[in-house]
């Protein structure tokens, strides 16, 4: 058939060449790069193959299926569990000696323990609780998805009906089973009764088809998609498509200029909200289909009945919060904005003391004598009309496939609204997939998180020098990275590096600036207040606020051949080293007090602050005076904000501040042979070696020395410390304070 709603990747001279676990890969990853048909970490594949038992040497039959964990679109061999097929077969007799069978738990629970005695040639990939699901459907190719347009159909409360006309016999049906054991034996049993059918739907979960052929089973897969999109569209169209979807729009979407304004003053507000308890990251979504709902006379009913697929509301919890507005913005200047926005407060600081009262009385009402402590009570997604959706997560990936989940979520309501009516997963039903044991048990075996992890650094002079190492120090202790230069290249340049080495995460990205990863570069002038908003509100934009900021620009502005230093240069190096950082500090303090949350300022100073030297007059008064601006900061920002400084010795490697004509000057001055053919790392190193010796510790300082320092101010390490400036200097005694 012809694919309109779904996209045919297989490619037979790829495949042709590929072992049979292979093709399994690239079946999985096909599916998963389409993600109309599943969503991030979403749904499984298998494939029932002839291996050679390691210790009897016999041909048995293998079940290769993607176990827990993993994303289709990226799963590689290592992603896949393989599991004796007779073994599994013969753990049916086993549950159905138990009398607690059928229960949900503990026998459900104590099955999935079990597969590890199944596991074949020790492969350490845990096994997915869908498992069953795959081994008793007696096919040898098995997908299992979750496409937006066949939970449309699954989540409708016509659902049995739709699917019998939609389908024919070439579809099952099944009602809503949480997955596992007993779900896996129903299906076997419909296998039987229904040996026509090619597929399952699984009520309010997702999609499920076979074949004996890997091929066909992809294919088949994209077929019974695309029925189900095909026969929304036409029911959509009949009800006037856009025009009419969601009940018609009753608000209007402010202009993106203004968007971007309200969500700058808004979003860092709002980040402190949610993270009384622990910190998140931020991403906006504010694109048509999105506004499209949340500007919608349905859209508070719909979102209040929540998500009904179990995998989206792991994820965005049992329903979003949906602020509800009076009327649409529509004088957009900078004090209506302001009110807007002073509104919009109000009516989220209600709604989110709503929203944790809702969520505990829903974990009351449904927990078990074994269930575990209450998770965090604050929304991950907020629906504000006019605007449109943020969502939280504890990175920047995570908040981007919340986005992505709650996307996929208003795309089934919208299906299931065009053929019928929308119903969600009965909320005891979504608490105990919230807070099944297994699901707990698995997010105790992540790893911990990174020192700081869910923190937000803004580096300015991240585009070279100790700068661009502070930026590579802090992202390997999990910080998101704001790299800035005032050449925005080279800020991009090392946010590249970084996105490059760590990957920008998976998900959806939202529009415009919410449209990166853990790293982002911007440019800024911190000697112009205008440009140093502009950057902070971009910070804002792409990650709802940030924590801490680490300045690392600087200049150095040598003296004439007479020995004169121009009062325009004079001039020059005050602007940058003392009142570019007081700029800053000055207008990051507005929005760390709208957010509410500790945070760090750290400024670099200089060893030459407390050494009076000839020839750099003007460095090392503004260095003083920055020395002096670390405790006057630490006084103006306390309590919420630590000030600390960092004060390094020459840094010659990788500096910004010694291009090869002053690295000459200085070899000139202090007699140190050299020649002009010499490369630029070969003359950085002789002075380096020169700037050594004056040490005790007789070693170059390299910017990783100073970025260890930046590293300990920014972390709880020295948290009780405000308003110091530690020397990285390696031992120069004329620094020592007196």
């Amino acid at each position: 058939m012809n694919h309109q709603f779904v996209n045919n990747l297989w490619n037979d001279s790829e495949v042709e060449k590929l072992d049979p676990v292979a093709r399994l890969i690239y079946r999985s990853n096909k599916l998963g790069s389409d993600q109309r048909i599943t969503n991030t970490g979403g749904g499984n594949t298998s494939a029932k193959i002839m291996e050679k038992d390691p210790l009897s040497g016999q041909p048995v039959e293998v079940l290769w299926v993607k176990g827990s964990g993993g994303d289709l679109r990226t799963s590689l061999r290592e992603n896949f569990s393989s599991l004796y097929q007779d073994k599994l077969i013969a753990l049916q007799t086993l549950y159905g000696s138990r009398p607690d069978k059928g229960l949900k738990a503990p026998a459900e629970d104590d099955m999935v323990g079990m597969y590890n005695h199944t596991t074949f040639n020790l492969n350490p990939r845990a096994s997915s609780i869908d498992t069953p699901l795959h081994s008793f459907i007696p096919a040898k190719h098995v997908d299992h998805t979750h496409p937006n347009a066949v939970i449309a159909v699954a989540a409708s409360a016509r659902c049995q009906e739709l699917t019998r006309e939609i389908y024919g016999e070439d579809m099952a049906y099944v009602p809503w089973m949480r997955p596992g054991f007993e779900l896996g034996l129903a299906m076997q049993e419909i296998c039987k009764k229904n040996p026509k059918a090619k597929g399952i739907m699984m009520g309010q979960h997702g999609l499920i088809n076979w074949s004996n052929d890997d091929r066909a089973c992809y294919m088949l897969s994209l077929e019974l998609i695309e029925k189900a999109a095909q026969f929304i569209d036409k029911k959509y169209n009949e009800k006037g498509g856009d025009k009419n979807v969601f009940g018609g729009q009753i608000h209007a979407s402010l202009p993106q200029e203004t968007r971007n304004k309200v969500f700058s003053k808004l979003l860092p507000w709002l980040r402190g909200q949610v993270s009384k308890e622990r910190r998140f990251i931020g991403t906006i979504q504010d694109d048509e289909k999105i506004l499209r709902f949340v500007n919608s006379k349905d859209a508070a009913r719909l979102a209040e009945l929540g998500t009904s697929c179990p995998d989206h509301f792991l994820r965005t919890k049992i329903k979003p919060l949906y602020v509800s507005l009076s009327g649409d913005l529509t004088d957009h200047s900078d004090t209506a904005i302001a009110a807007h926005v002073a509104d919009l407060k109000t009516k989220l600081t209600a709604g989110l003391e709503q929203y944790r009262k809702d969520y505990a009385d829903y974990y009351n009402r449904c927990k078990r004598a074994n269930s575990p402590a209450m998770r965090d009570p604050n929304p991950t997604v907020i629906l504000v009309p006019g605007l449109g959706m943020v969502a939280f997560g504890k990175d920047k990936s995570e908040s981007r496939v919340t986005a992505e989940f709650y996307n996929c979520a208003v795309e089934v309501m919208r299906g299931a609204e065009a053929i019928d009516k929308y119903i969600a997963l009965p909320q005891q039903e979504a608490f105990d997939i919230e807070y099944w044991l297994l699901e707990e048990a698995k997010l105790r075996r992540m790893p911990p998180e990174k020192e700081l992890a869910r923190q937000i650094q803004v580096v300015i002079g991240a585009g070279s020098g100790i700068g661009k190492e502070v930026a590579h120090r802090l992202v390997k202790e999990g910080a998101v990275i704001v790299c800035v230069d005032l050449n925005a290249a080279s800020s991009q340049a090392t946010a590249k590096e970084i996105t490059d080495k760590y990957g920008v995460g998976i998900g959806v990205a939202g529009t415009g600036l919410s449209n990166c990863g853990p790293a982002i570069g911007l440019a800024c002038d911190i000697t112009n207040r205008a440009s140093v908003r502009t950057m902070l509100d971009q910070v804002a934009l792409a990650y709802g606020g940030f924590d801490s900021i680490i300045i690392t620009a600087g200049i150095f502005v040598a003296p004439d051949t007479t020995g004169h230093i121009p009062d325009d240069r004079w001039e020059l190096t005050f602007r940058i080293n003392v009142t570019g950082s007081y700029i800053v500090g000055d207008e990051a303090y507005k929005t760390w007090k709208e957010q509410g949350l500790t945070g760090n300022l750290i400024l670099t100073t200089s060893a030459n602050a407390v050494v009076a030297k000839k020839g750099s007059v003007a460095y090392d008064t503004s260095k003083a005076a920055a020395n002096h601006l670390v405790r006057e900061l630490a006084m103006e920002l306390s309590p919420l904000i630590r000030v600390n400084g960092v004060a390094p010795a020459t840094v010659v490697q990788g500096s910004a501040m010694f291009p090869r004509d002053r690295v000459i000057a200085s070899l000139a001055k202090y007699n140190i042979p050299y020649t002009e053919t010499e490369s630029d790392d070969s003359l950085r190193t002789k002075l380096a070696k020169f700037y050594a010796e004056r040490t005790l510790t007789k070693s170059p300082i390299t910017p990783a020395d100073q970025a260890e320092a930046f590293f300990l101010l920014t972390s709880q390490r020295l948290s009780k410390t405000t308003g110091q400036v530690i020397t990285v200097d390696g031992g120069l005694y004329e620094a020592f304070l007196r």
